[in-house]
């Protein structure tokens, strides 16, 4: 029998645990085991309840989960979605904006180990062109954008998807509308599917929202909006009731009830002011007016305010990026005026020109998307109308003069005064980290390419030489080259090398600003998906008017696992007005600087979509010229958003959706206490089964946690120093990390339960076991029989139980967990003759009652789903006859009115009017009547359906399997 380091065990303790560690079901956290242990996260406490809240019942349509800002739900989901792929449920998908889809196949991949694929329009015809009939049916966990999502409906609809995760879920609060056809769309995509919704902002401006979240996940959970409406929204709305039928769906954990479990730093703001030289002032005047001009060439109609937000980001980004922007658009129109592309118009050339600042043009088309429908390049499919026509030569040739003298004056400025406070500005920050203790680190963000690219080359050049990367959308230059190669030479032995270029390539760039530079300059891409824990600082070279992109930014070096304070460093004109009261907007309205947390769910809550947003600060830029225009313009944006941020709405949210559980506290200490025990049992079965079952090809090193792996047992998985996964020491993502996902991982547990186990007796050595374990040692010395049985019963869910039967020889009986802590002991196997045929008909007859209370205990707990979900159905037959029984009430209220008002009649001719309406509301209310009757009889037919469907689904077939039978002695 193979040794690993003096444990002996047998085949018996094989089968038994790699069983254990595939069982399907259990409840609490031991239902969550699984996922736990492979996930590289801390146990947060409330994050685990939040994924057993998820799991909770079998037959429910789904949840709604929404903690603050900043408290992990994508961690939630997470372990929810690992619990399912564990569980051979294998068809998952992730709904969620375009700019979320990267990070979420990072996370998954690091976090999770979990293979899932971003969808899109390219990938979509890539598939389809390699082969694959029906890209959706995907091997792993596929990712899309909202939008593709609303696209690609019926083919969503078509596959029987296990789970359907929707991030930022507030985006499709109003899909209850006709109108609103992505929200629709995607409804209807996801119908009858098990759906996870994840928001921090359930309910800012109105409880229709909670109506339109309800829909998605199920649409029976509430009758119609207009019983919803009577019963919530109208006068004297009963908000108890609500609060009560949110709890069955709906979770929403506090940022106040964690912070025992979450130590968040804060941030700190500096503002670096700087005054342009007369050259720029007069340069940024000079092209906002031509920017405010409706006949320029240059912005044709059709896109018009998307260019000249684009130019006005560049204005006030760099003059070298405005420079080369400003040199596109003169090209296109020295095309136009040759003639040469007579069918091309002005928006289409500058988009397909390779030159465009392609990171800016990105978020702004992402943003734009509010706006769209289908494929992520809808808005360049519209056929351009033909350019050349109505085109006046000499105004053109004014134009292109113009331009030429823009471009002119913009290359001569040489180093703007921006880029001289950034010097500055790192000082401050550089200085400020080492009082701190921390990294001498900073992310620069800037909105421009071209000014990422100048920016390397100018603080290179001003004392910072080879302490510069820089980071973007596509990261194809020659250095990110370099440092790449660099990379995977390093990486080679250690599996964090992947299949993904892109992935990996990110990977590189983060490693290396960790390891060797000072400074990353970041475009927006850089917002998306990254992890910045050892930066402590943030550099908002060119500030963005979108709110949810400063936060982005932001949050990607202050987030949990930061240990310092963050300094964020923002640029301001003080010459501009226009440029301070954004400002003022975003520091003082959005408190998006300062603070624990920065932004709340209560303020970015409240911009419906940032394309709205930066639609009105354009608006603001384009149409007012004088300082005070420009202050009413912002004073009337202020009122605005204060009204959509009103105290009485953040009462209504406190009392609709917070936990007022006075134990919660205790909840989640037992919670995390019951994890972390269930997860030490957990990894000791695994390592002990890995030890078992690789024996004869890997030697182990067990205060490492490690093993090197000298030969391969199957192909796919290489040689080479493996680390278990851990909770205790920080993990390194890769090929190496062990756990019970790898491919390694799930050969040792198919191999293990595959041992044959004949009659035997296995004597266990609790006398040199390093741990005291009263129940064993009362058994040294005592022989008997034991027999183990694998039960399944499929219901509402499948649920699996290992059941223990033994007995000693004078007849006792020997209870679960005795046997369960009987097989954590080392043992040996010796020859046993056969087994009496008295004690085998004890052992099966004891094995059957154990499975049929089992069987009836799981009955029991489908029994409580079921009536759960019957008081559903009840509440939603009372919804919908509520509604026809309102609208009788209206009728007969009606009619009330008009008899008063017949009795006060003038004349004659009057009281005949208002007798003839009665008489037709009469005919109404009968009609009614037999209405409320026949809808009655509907609604009970259609409940006596559901509940039948759920009577089929609650049937039990059960499976019962039998692992082995030993003689068993304690020594």
């Amino acid at each position: 029998m193979p040794n690993a380091n003096d444990m002996f065990l047998t085949d018996y303790h094989a089968r038994y645990y790699a069983y254990e560690l595939n069982r399907v079901g259990g409840s609490g956290v031991d239902r969550l085991g699984r996922a736990l242990f492979d996930a590289c996260v801390d146990l947060n406490p409330h994050q685990i309840e939040a994924a057993l809240f998820a799991l909770r019942s079998p037959i429910s349509k789904g949840v709604l989960l929404a903690d603050e800002v900043g408290l992990g739900k994508t961690i939630e989901a997470g372990l929810v979605l690992c619990q399912y792929w564990a569980e051979k449920r294998r068809r998952l998908l992730v709904v969620c904006p375009a700019s979320l889809r990267k990070q979420w196949e990072i996370e998954l991949a690091e976090k999770f180990n979990l293979p899932s694929s971003v969808l899109d329009a390219k990938t979509f015809r890539e598939s389809l062109k390699n082969g694959d009939p029906d890209p959706f049916a995907s091997a792993g966990i596929v990712i899309c954008s909202m939008h593709y999502a609303a696209g690609k409906a019926e083919e969503i609809r078509r596959i029987p998807w296990d789970l359907v995760v929707i991030d930022e879920a507030h985006k499709l609060r109003n899909s209850y509308r006709q109108s609103n056809q992505i929200g629709q769309k995607i409804r209807f995509a996801a119908e009858d599917r098990k759906k996870l919704l994840l928001t921090a902002t359930p309910l800012q401006n109105s409880l229709l929202e909670l109506y339109g979240l309800s829909t998605l996940i199920d649409e029976r959970l509430f009758g119609e909006l207009v019983s919803f409406r009577n019963q919530y929204l109208n006068y004297g709305g009963d908000l108890p009731g609500l609060r009560d039928r949110l709890q069955a769906f709906c979770r929403r954990t506090l940022r106040s009830q964690v912070v025992e479990y979450i130590p968040f730093t804060e941030r700190k703001l500096i503002t670096r002011p700087f005054k342009p030289t007369q050259r720029e002032q007069d340069l940024y005047e000079a092209i906002s007016t031509y920017l405010k001009r409706d006949d320029n060439y240059a912005l044709p109609a059709g896109q018009r305010h998307l260019l000249i937000l684009l130019v006005r980001k560049l204005l006030a980004s760099s003059p070298h990026a405005l420079a080369g922007t400003l040199e596109i658009m003169r090209s296109r129109l020295l095309r136009l005026q040759e003639d040469i592309r007579h069918n091309i118009t002005a928006t289409e050339a500058l988009f397909s020109d390779e030159e465009i600042d392609d990171d800016l043009l990105d978020e702004l088309l992402e943003d734009e998307e509010d706006d769209i429908v289908g494929t992520d390049d809808a808005l360049l499919d519209t056929p351009p109308k033909p350019a050349g026509q109505e085109i006046d030569p000499a105004r053109l040739a004014r134009e292109i003069g113009e331009l030429d003298d823009y471009i002119r004056r913009a290359r001569n400025i040489g180093v703007d005064t921006k880029a001289m406070a950034l010097l500055t500005a790192l000082e401050i920050g550089f200085s400020k980290m080492e009082e701190m203790g921390a990294a001498k680190k900073a992310v620069v963000f800037t909105e421009s390419r071209r000014t990422q690219a100048w920016l390397k080359d100018f603080l290179e050049a001003n004392g910072y030489a080879g302490r510069v990367l820089t980071f973007n959308g596509t990261n194809k230059d020659d250095a990110s080259g370099q440092i790449y190669t660099r990379w995977l030479a390093a990486n080679r032995d250690t599996g964090r090398a992947g299949n993904s270029r892109q992935v990996d390539l990110r990977a590189a760039i983060i490693d290396g600003f960790q390891s060797d530079a000072d400074i990353l300059i970041a475009t927006e891409a850089g917002a998306e998906g990254l992890n910045m824990q050892f930066c402590s600082a943030v550099i908002n070279f060119d500030l963005p008017w979108n709110p949810q992109r400063i936060e982005q930014r932001i949050g990607r070096c202050h987030r949990y696992g930061q240990k310092h304070d963050v300094v964020v460093i923002n640029f301001l004109n003080d010459n501009n007005e226009a440029d301070r009261r954004v400002y003022e907007l975003l520091d003082r309205k959005f408190n998006l600087f300062t603070g624990v947390f920065g932004a709340s769910d209560d303020v970015l809550g409240s911009i419906e979509s940032g394309v709205d947003f930066e639609r009105r600060i354009l608006d603001i830029y384009q149409q007012c010229r004088t300082e005070e225009e420009i202050r009413t313009a912002f004073e009337c944006l202020q009122t605005e958003l204060d009204d959509q941020i009103e105290t009485r709405m953040r009462d209504t949210r406190r009392l609709l959706l917070e936990n007022f559980d006075e134990d919660v506290h205790v909840r989640l200490k037992v919670n995390l206490s019951g994890a972390r025990e269930a997860l030490d049992r957990i990894g000791r079965l695994f390592r002990d089964l890995t030890r078992y079952v690789l024996s004869e090809h890997a030697s182990f090193d067990d205060d490492g946690l490690s093993f090197m792996l000298h030969q391969a047992p199957i192909p796919g998985v290489s040689p080479g120093r493996y680390h278990m996964i851990s909770k205790n020491t920080k993990n390194m993502p890769g090929e190496y990390l062990y756990r019970l996902s790898h491919p390694l991982g799930e050969h040792v547990l198919l191999q293990g339960a595959a041992r044959e186990c004949p009659l035997r007796e296995v004597r266990f050595d609790i006398s040199n076991h390093p741990v005291k374990v009263s129940v064993v040692e009362d058994l040294k010395d005592r022989t008997g029989w034991l027999t183990l049985c694998h039960l399944r019963i499929e219901a509402f869910e499948a649920e699996e139980y290992l059941l223990f039967s033994a007995v000693d020889d004078a007849g006792g009986n020997i209870d679960q967990e005795t046997c369960e802590k009987l097989f954590g002991c080392a043992g040996r196997t010796t020859p046993v003759d056969v087994l009496p045929d008295p004690i085998r008909e004890r052992l099966d007859a004891d094995s059957k009652r154990y499975v049929e209370a089992t069987i009836a205990r799981n009955l029991e707990e489908n029994n409580s789903h079921f009536n759960e979900a019957c008081r559903q159905l009840d509440k939603w037959a009372d919804d919908m006859e509520m509604a026809v029984q309102r609208e009788l009430d209206d009728v007969k209220r009606q009619v009330r009115d008009l008899k008063r008002k017949s009795r006060q009649a003038a004349t004659m001719e009057e009281q005949h009017g208002i007798q003839e309406q009665i008489a037709g509301l009469e005919r109404n209310k009968r009609g009614l009547r037999e209405k409320i009757f026949d809808t009655e009889d509907e609604i009970a037919a259609k409940r006596d359906h559901l509940v039948e469907k759920l009577v089929r689904r609650m049937e039990q077939r059960t499976t019962v399997t039998p692992l082995f039978t030993i003689r068993w002695s304690v020594i």
